[in-house]
């Protein structure tokens, strides 16, 4: 399982860092195997740095990050790889995740070298052929082929069929299809919910409401780095209480309507001030 415990991250700003921004606010939650997990909110409200601080791309300024038990700030070397073998990321953007000067496909070599040395080149072959099959792609049309020469929804698969390599335990999943087109997308998804199939923890961040209606089993909305709402997915979007809940979803354009001057905004509680998670009924927990 993997734990989060009041964490929070807060960050030196202005001249010679003498002002504070706090990111995340006493954020807690836990993510098991096997389920879709979603982080939603606007843009700054501390969705990626919840899931960089998973990753240790950033540490935690308080709180703690826990995996099987194990504190994940004080984890080195050898424990630290474990780790990164069960926990692995994607990210948006999937063209920055490779070097442009070698051909995308290098990615699984450094896997088999770093993780699988005992494992032959003809074993290892059939290994990544079989991952590439499992994410919808034909070897032949990727492999030994330079990041320019693919799609983005080509070079975000070739970043899931690596973690499949690595048979992790759980994925950190940030804005994966959000630069890619609507036909892309879906089927991301759907290889996301196979992926689910198999056991495989997802924490699934985004800004799209409707996509994470559509994939997850528990739901997060975060404002400002605050948790307002969270819950079973069903009950978060069928029976929305915080007030910035009920604005987003009332913001969601509808496919068969007209614009008509938009969804108004309240008058929001101020984020250092938003009251601690009750439980509206099992499964749903608000901070009204």
């Amino acid at each position: 399982m993997l734990r989060l415990d009041n964490v929070s991250k807060t960050y030196r700003v202005g001249s010679f860092g003498r002002s504070r921004l706090t990111a995340v606010r006493d954020v807690s939650f836990e993510l098991r195997e096997g389920e879709v997990f979603s982080l939603i909110g606007e843009s700054g409200s501390g969705k990626s740095t919840i899931g960089r601080m998973i990753l240790r791309l950033l540490q935690p300024t308080t709180g703690s990050i826990t995996y099987g038990g194990a504190d994940v700030a004080s984890l080195h070397r050898g424990a630290l790889k474990e780790y990164y073998r069960n926990v692995q990321g994607v990210f948006q953007d999937p063209f920055s995740s490779y070097n442009p000067i070698f051909k995308a496909d290098r990615i699984f070599n450094m896997v088999h070298t770093e993780f699988f040395p005992e494992v032959s080149k003809d074993e290892w072959r059939h290994r990544l052929h079989d991952a590439l099959e499992s994410v919808s792609l034909n070897p032949e049309d990727v492999l030994h082929k330079y990041p320019h020469q693919l799609s983005g929804g080509q070079l975000q698969r070739l970043l899931i069929a690596r973690a499949l390599l690595l048979d992790i335990k759980y994925l950190v999943a940030d804005e994966i299809i959000s630069m890619l087109d609507a036909s892309t997308r879906i089927d991301v998804l759907n290889l996301l919910a196979d992926l689910k199939e198999r056991g495989l923890g997802i924490l699934f961040i985004t800004h799209d409401l409707s996509l994470g209606n559509y994939i997850s089993d528990t739901t997060v909305i975060l404002r400002r780095g605050s948790i307002v709402e969270m819950g079973e997915t069903a009950k978060v979007f069928g029976d929305p209480r915080h007030p910035y809940t009920q604005m987003l979803l009332a913001s969601v354009p509808r496919l068969h309507a007209k614009w008509n001057g938009g969804a108004q905004t309240r008058d929001l509680p101020d984020p250092a001030e938003v009251p601690a998670l009750i439980e509206i009924e099992s499964g749903h927990l608000a901070a009204l």
